[in-house]
């Protein structure tokens, strides 16, 4: 598949796998995707797994994503992680304001911008989560919602922070649902998105920025969504739990 953009699948494996079980899943992903290199290919484990993962992938092309950062560098936060700490194991990618924390952790897209610059500031890549519920679908807002999240969500970034942040349509009713928005809808979501940054930043900036579709993303419908001209690739959920499953994924986009 040729594409201006390359692309990118990652695999948000969320509050699964031990230590045990993630290095048995890279183990296979090393060998299933040895050859691949036309894609970037990540993977986000607990922060419990990060420093032995770290350690396996070393010699591969697989690169280490976290699923979340502090906005500050440092001092009495308990429970937080800053950047630099990642920074210890590795860690290239983190991914900031999916859903789930939006919705369980009430993150907000003030709060999500603070981290996107921290990230940039310790040379991390964001990709930020952003995406509309069933109810705000259904009651046409889709447009008005995806908005006010990446505006919101993406203050204060230079072009040059933005060309190096990646952003994931993520439409919250597709998420661990089994739903998946069809490729019509999710190429209309990513291209608005990309309009947006066009009247955010300019056209260079919009076509240089890599957009991701997140939701029930899986080997069956993989190949078709990856060749709608605005999605540049995938953040998966379940998917990314089983090493055949998501080294498919990562082959049919290809």
């Amino acid at each position: 598949m040729n594409k201006e953009r390359k692309l990118i699948i990652a695999g948000n494996w969320k509050m699964n796998k031990t230590v045990a079980e993630a290095l048995d899943l890279v183990r296979d992903l090393k060998i299933e995707l040895a050859k691949v290199t036309a894609v970037d290919i990540v993977v986000c484990p607990p922060f419990t797994a990060l420093s032995e993962v770290a350690k396996a992938i070393r010699d591969s092309h697989i690169r280490l994503g976290a699923q979340n950062m502090s906005e500050h560098n440092a001092g009495a936060y308990t429970g937080e992680i800053a950047a630099e700490l990642l920074k210890e194991f590795a860690v290239s990618y983190v991914v900031l304001g999916h859903s789930e924390r939006r919705q369980y952790q009430k993150e907000s897209d003030e709060l999500i911008a603070k981290k996107a610059q921290a990230a940039h500031a310790a040379s991390l890549q964001p990709i930020v989560c952003v995406g509309e519920t069933l109810a705000e679908r259904e009651a046409d807002r889709t447009e008005k919602v995806l908005e006010t999240q990446v505006r919101g969500s993406l203050t204060g970034l230079s072009k040059d922070q933005m060309v190096e942040t990646i952003i994931a349509y993520e439409p919250v009713w597709a998420i661990g649902t089994g739903k998946t928005a069809t490729t019509a809808q999710a190429q209309a979501a990513h291209a608005f998105i990309r309009g947006l940054l066009d009247n955010m930043f300019d056209e260079t900036v919009a076509r240089r920025v890599r957009i991701q579709y997140g939701g029930s993303v899986k080997p069956s419908n993989s190949r078709e969504l990856m060749s709608q001209p605005d999605v540049d690739g995938a953040l998966v959920g379940g998917a990314s739990l089983e090493a055949k499953s998501f080294a498919d994924i990562v082959r049919n986009s290809i």
